[in-house]
């Protein structure tokens, strides 16, 4: 799988919580469109103006031609991208396929023409048209026309990845409103970010792919509208992208500065060790990098002393996700939030970040973290006290007037003032040291837990942090199972405590529900691991997708992130402060960063 990509979504709730929620923002009403646009925007305005000339953290200027090898674990037998079938070949979505809007890296979700000269939505998002550009063609020379368009939603929908099907079977009906243009109907049920889920949506020819089994995984020669094509490919080992001279969308603002580099290949490597090694020798040019470790100490080799390699890191404005060590509070023994406020405070950051992470990382303390959606250090405003005001028990007075607090652990490990602090909260529980073991005093029974591992990163940060729980008495198992019977169990619900990270976008959306709603806590398979149950989960959730403006939305997120952290389901962990990624020299990026960081699209090559 590569690190250059992400993604996810699910989700609804009952028309009484929906009720009560409105009460803090405004009533909404069904409006006209205001006529097609150069671009859409989730919340608020876009940044470019019609007429832009291009992105600003583009180098117009950068010269074309040259050549990268990016590296990759594992294997491919698949050069279809879009269904469940195989492993597909990195790079196919991003260099060959196109979709209708392109996204603008500048901010946090909004879209610009593509294959789509304009766009146009209605107030209350009910429909989206586009209307295609003429000069739009697939890589044979075909133009893009909306009988493609038609076809690939129809396709994908059907026979494509599940999370296709959860987003396009919203559209209830497709009108055709010219020679380019065409019309999506929604279903009615609110959700102002399907507009450009259908934006972002990939186009494929349907002269070429009804004519293939478009369920089957293979070899087949991949045909879109991008600017590469597949020049060079061995199955399971590497693949490599050529620059189409004759790209229709060069000029594009979207792409000016872009697209930059000759040839693009993909070296599969058995293991991460084989692949650094292979980067260390120049096999391959770019690696981003997430062990601190090897960070900090293993890129002392011959070429990065002698200048042929750099490292760098890249700050970015996107939210840190949280990682973290998950309370299954279906089990008993997390029924009690004082139970997991205790382990919480345990928890000594600093010992375990100078110990075992080279000082590398910073705690997390937000769902949101180290973005403009993260309550930490602000208090409450007005729109999140009206919302919250529903359910006055679901966030403390502590969490509302700053966000949560981490512990402030002890370096040197003694960290005797959190376990007191730990010891208090249990025995406010109901639990007692008898004989060095923290116990229930109603029944008896000794405080114990088992955290469940599948490799060995999680293995030793589980293996530590029991060590520390013993400390108050408190008795916590690590079990390492293989990744298919972790996998099978953190499904089901199957587990104590498990490790786990929550990717989170400056455009949250749908998949909160999956994440943190009522009912994916009954459902197999969703991502609320810690069984919360909570309305004003629900009411917040609601309150984001309903959003009109950016200053509402963000209000929403920040109610949601201190309902999450006043109920304790997670111990928070950490997060990278910045991005790293090593480069070889011929490798140049652009002096100005995204939003969202470094994009590798808009790197050229001087191979001097």
């Amino acid at each position: 799988m590569s690190v250059w990509h992400h993604i996810h979504r699910s989700g609804r709730l009952a028309l009484a919580v929906t009720a009560l929620l409105f009460s803090g923002f405004p009533a909404l009403a069904a409006s006209p469109s205001t006529g097609p646009r150069h671009a859409i925007a989730m919340h608020g305005e876009p940044l470019y103006p019609e007429g832009f000339a291009h992105f600003g953290y583009v180098n117009p200027q950068a010269p074309k031609g040259g050549s990268i090898v990016y590296g990759a674990t594992g294997s491919f037998d698949s050069l279809n991208p879009f269904i469940v079938r195989g492993t597909s070949a990195i790079g196919l979505r991003e260099h060959v396929f196109e979709s209708l809007l392109a996204r603008g890296y500048d901010e946090p979700f909004t879209l610009y023409g593509l294959l789509a000269e304009s766009v146009e939505v209605p107030d209350d998002r009910s429909w989206v048209a586009f209307t295609l550009n003429p000069a739009a063609r697939f890589s044979g020379g075909e133009p893009v026309t909306v009988d493609d368009v038609i076809y690939s939603l129809e396709t994908l929908r059907d026979k494509g990845r599940p999370n296709y099907k959860t987003y396009y079977s919203k559209v209830e009906r497709i009108e055709r409103t010219g020679p380019r243009g065409v019309k999506f109907h929604f279903a009615p049920d609110g959700d102002r970010e399907i507009p450009l889920i259908l934006g972002l949506m990939p186009i494929i020819p349907k002269h070429v792919y009804d004519k293939r089994d478009f369920s089957r995984s293979g070899f087949d020669t991949p045909v879109g509208s991008g600017p590469y094509f597949v020049e060079k490919l061995e199955p399971g080992s590497s693949i490599s992208y050529r620059l189409d001279p004759g790209y229709w969308g060069a000029k594009l603002p979207v792409n000016v500065g872009q697209n930059n580099i000759g040839r693009v290949t993909y070296e599969y490597f058995r293991d991460a060790n084989s692949s650094f090694e292979a980067f260390k020798s120049g096999i391959y040019h770019a690696r981003p990098e997430d062990d601190p470790g090897r960070w900090t100490t293993g890129y002392d080799f011959p070429a990065l002393r002698q200048g042929r390699v750099r490292k760098e890191t890249f700050g970015t404005g996107m939210p840190s996700g949280m990682y973290g060590l998950v309370f299954n509070t279906r089990r008993p023994v997390f029924g009690d939030r004082r139970v997991r406020l205790a382990l919480i405070q345990i928890f000594n950051f600093e010992w375990v970040n100078r110990n075992l992470y080279y000082g590398s990382y910073v705690r997390t303390q937000s769902f949101f973290d180290n973005s403009e959606l993260g309550s930490r250090g602000l208090p409450a405003s007005e729109r999140e006290r009206e919302l919250l005001a529903p359910f006055p028990d679901a966030v403390t007075p502590e969490i509302m007037a700053a966000g949560w607090q981490a512990p402030d652990g002890d370096a040197s490990g003694q960290d005797r003032a959190n376990r007191a602090r730990a010891i208090a909260l249990l025995k406010e529980a109901g639990y007692e040291i008898r004989k060095g073991t923290m116990t229930n005093r109603a029944t008896g029974k000794p405080l114990a837990f088992e955290i469940l591992v599948a490799t060995p990163a999680e293995e030793r940060l589980a293996l530590t942090y029991s060590r520390m729980v013993k400390r108050v008495g408190v008795n916590a198992v690590v079990r390492n199972v293989d990744p298919s019977q972790f996998q099978e169990r953190r499904n089901n619900y199957d587990f104590d405590t498990i490790f786990n990270s929550w990717f989170s976008s400056l455009s949250p959306g749908n998949e909160q529900s999956f994440y943190w709603g009522a009912e994916a806590a009954d459902t197999p398979g969703t991502r609320n691991y810690m069984g919360a149950k909570e309305p004003a989960i629900d009411a917040t959730i609601e309150a984001m997708l309903a959003a009109r403006t950016r200053e509402d939305f963000i209000a929403a997120v920040r109610a949601m992130d201190r309902v999450l952290l006043s109920g304790a389901y997670v111990i928070p962990l950490y997060h990278q402060p910045e991005q790293w990624v090593a480069l070889w020299s011929k490798v140049k990026v652009p002096e100005t960063r995204s939003l969202y960081g470094y994009r590798s699209g808009a790197w050229w090559i001087d191979e001097k």
